[in-house]
């Protein structure tokens, strides 16, 4: 084999491993965290104010497995007042895996999920609540 046939072999090899990186580049599945994410991001300021509030709080929210329940609880501050908001299970390797919910505490600034609702798997809780006229945001790292 001469110097002309080793170089066309190289170069033939190089041309098939190139088209399988293409290939497997254009199979690549990828996900924005969601999908109004640069809409969101003009919102920021409003995460940052929400959670420097819910920090200010005497507590933190807690979100706890028991059982075949989910228990959301708001800090003390939470019983008793008007809270309206939003529950965000965020799974960041599978979009599949995320559930929104309403935020409806009861008068002990409570609320309870069935754990069937989620796959087993990591997920950041996103918790968007106002109350008495303010904004608070939380986020709590949950593994069910």
């Amino acid at each position: 084999m001469n110097w002309g046939h080793k170089l066309t072999v190289a170069i033939v090899v190089f041309i098939c491993l190139m088209g399988f990186m293409v290939y497997q580049a254009m199979q690549t599945d990828f996900q924005l965290v969601e999908k109004g994410y640069y809409k969101s991001e003009l919102k920021y300021q409003q995460v940052i104010d929400g959670n420097n509030r819910a920090n200010a709080l005497s507590g933190k929210v807690r979100i706890v497995k028991s059982g075949n329940r989910v228990i959301v609880q708001l800090p003390e501050e939470m019983k008793n007042s008007d809270v309206q908001g939003s529950l965000w299970f965020y799974c960041a390797y599978d979009e599949k895996m995320d559930r929104k919910f309403d935020l409806q505490p009861d008068k002990d600034a409570i609320q309870e999920l069935d754990a069937g609702l989620f796959d087993a798997g990591n997920y950041t809780v996103k918790i968007e609540w106002t109350s008495n006229n303010q904004h608070y945001y939380s986020e709590t790292k949950l593994r069910l």
